[in-house]
């Protein structure tokens, strides 16, 4: 989970004025996790769901809240610029949204240009899935001079000097000899063109989601700074723009807004308009249990909380949100706010008023005769998590990547949807334990998650069985009769057809279907691809085969 390191001094420059014991004490009762800490310097986790909390700027100012030492919702001021950015069609395929803004009045001296640094690499990971989704850049705003451009250039045109070089490069080199390039360059490489910032003298501001132009480099003097923030989802690029702007008008920055220009339609940003939402004292209080709240005492909650609330009637408030808080989609998320800001630990824990008689679930009688016929034919079980990452799961496996449900705000960069498939953790797990001795014969029983098509991308569960055998001599022959046995262990019928599947040899792969009294089956076996199994640093021949049962 992110982690953000700061010194005591730094909560004392923002108004906070706390010994480090109390600190240390008070802190985790916010939501947060202390890391480490010593004499000077602090490092303190918080969940993703919190990504404004990501700088000190936003820690003091959710702190001073939950101490009660300044209360309510902040009212950053914008002005407008006069200064705009226009976006050219091209780009609409590429990273087709862009959000602007300019901050004058910052500081940097000191640690405070590492944090921002910091700052800016936690959300690339938390809003922006490593720059696919989301990617910033800031810049020394005095050194360029608008209108602004936001353009795709062809891959060998526009040279410019990028952070740390001294040397123009063009896109196209930038993306095969730059360090960041060669990191980054899944990204756009497929496109026949590259995104390009420019300022009014065609400067090179940044190549997002890429690289900065040496040119904008922030120093410990820069006082102006100009905020890009470029995505493939406008929501998330504007929510980015939106915690950057807050963090820096908490120590005193004056925002400026600017105005985006796309072909059909203005944009201003940044937009800190707050969002609007309901709470209702009866929902409160059934939620965190044993509390008897009122109206007034839940504004007073909410006011700590740095949101500011309206009673509309004993059992209802209209609630302010700012627009930094990200996290906000339901009245429930409101509800934890004001569980946090009552004191979690104060909540007296109660039995719940019911009685039940548990018995087993019929699918879990069947996972265990499945369990049974597996470890019968010699295999041995592992259970994975359900999240995985689109690298392991498509890319590593040489399937193209499908539509699938995605982690909003990952905690890791390998934990960033939600499995479709078992293959691939199974495939994980023999990497891990490659030193030791084969054959190794391994399976899964687990869940997945689909978004089904026909049903307007709703998400389907479903149950699927998966295994792997690695040794010198694993072939084609082994694998068949591996799944035969199962499947007539289990009463399925079993047809086997071609099969093109990318993770394994063509030739030596096929599909499986079958029916039984209780439902069907369908599924592939096969051997994996050399491709794949270098993809996984393995050295040895791996078969492999899934099943999903279909009810």
């Amino acid at each position: 989970m992110p982690v953000i390191t700061f010194k005591y001094q730094d909560l004392k420059d923002l108004g906070i004025d706390m010994d480090k014991d109390e600190l240390i004490d008070t802190l985790p009762m916010m939501s947060s996790d202390i890391e480490d800490f010593d004499d000077e310097e602090i490092k303190v986790e918080f969940f993703p769901n919190r990504p404004d909390n990501l700088s000190v700027e936003g820690v003091a100012r959710s702190f001073k809240g939950f101490i009660g030492q300044e209360i309510g919702f902040p009212d950053y001021k914008i002005e407008e610029s006069g200064e705009v950015v226009e976006v050219d069609s091209d780009v609409a395929k590429i990273r087709p949204y862009i959000a602007f803004a300019k901050i004058e009045g910052v500081d940097f001296t000191g640690d405070k240009l590492k944090y921002v640094m910091d700052f800016q690499e936690s959300l690339h990971w938390v809003i922006g899935r490593d720059r696919k989704k989301v990617a910033i850049g800031i810049h020394n705003a005095d050194v360029v001079k608008a209108p602004y451009k936001y353009i795709a250039t062809p891959k060998d045109e526009n040279a410019f000097v990028a952070l740390e070089k001294d040397t123009e490069m063009t896109p196209n080199e930038i993306l095969t000899e730059h360090d960041k390039g060669k990191a980054y360059a899944h990204l756009i490489e497929d496109f026949d063109k590259y995104p390009l910032i420019l300022d009014c003298d065609d400067n090179v501001m940044s190549m997002p989601p890429i690289i900065n132009g040496e040119l904008t480099k922030i120093k410990e003097d820069t006082k102006n700074i100009i905020v890009d923030v470029t995505g493939t989802d406008e929501r998330a690029v504007n929510q980015a723009l939106n915690i950057i702007c807050s963090s820096f008008a908490e120590v005193g920055g004056q925002i400026k807004s600017m105005e985006v220009r796309y072909d059909d339609r203005t944009v201003v940003s940044p937009d800190l308009t707050p969002q609007e939402m309901n709470v209702h004292v009866d929902t409160a209080n059934k939620l965190i249990g044993g509390l008897t709240l009122t109206a007034e005492d839940i504004k007073e909650l909410l006011l700590k909380a740095r949101f500011d609330a309206e009673i509309l009637n004993d059992n209802e408030l209209k609630v302010l949100i700012p627009s930094y808080r990200v996290d906000i989609l339901h009245e429930v998320d409101i509800v934890e706010n004001i569980a946090v800001q009552y004191h979690i630990n104060d909540v007296v824990a109660e039995l719940p008023d019911i009685n039940t008689v548990a018995y087993e679930n019929n699918w879990f009688k069947s996972e265990s005769t499945i369990r049974e016929v597996m470890i019968g034919l010699g295999f041995q079980e592992i259970m994975s998590l359900m999240l995985t990452s689109e690298e392991a799961h498509y890319e590593k496996m040489n399937q193209p990547e499908k539509d699938h449900v995605q982690v909003a705000k990952p905690i890791t960069i390998d934990r960033t949807m939600i499995r479709t498939s078992l293959i691939n953790s199974l495939m994980e797990f023999l990497e891990d334990n490659k030193d030791k001795d084969l054959p190794q014969k391994l399976f899964e029983i687990g869940d997945v998650l689909y978004l089904d098509e026909t049903k307007e991308n709703k998400t389907v569960a479903s149950k699927k069985l998966a295994g792997v055998i690695c040794h010198s001599t694993a072939n084609f022959t082994e694998i068949k009769s591996v799944v035969t046995s199962i499947l007539e262990n289990l009463g399925y019928s079993m047809e086997i057809s071609d099969s093109e599947n990318g993770t394994f040899i063509a030739g030596r792969v096929a599909d499986v279907a079958g029916s039984a009294e209780n439902g069907s089956i369908k599924g592939f076996f096969g051997e994996v691809s050399p491709e794949v199994i270098t993809n996984f640093t393995l050295d040895q021949p791996v078969i492999a085969f899934e099943i999903e049962f279909i009810n």
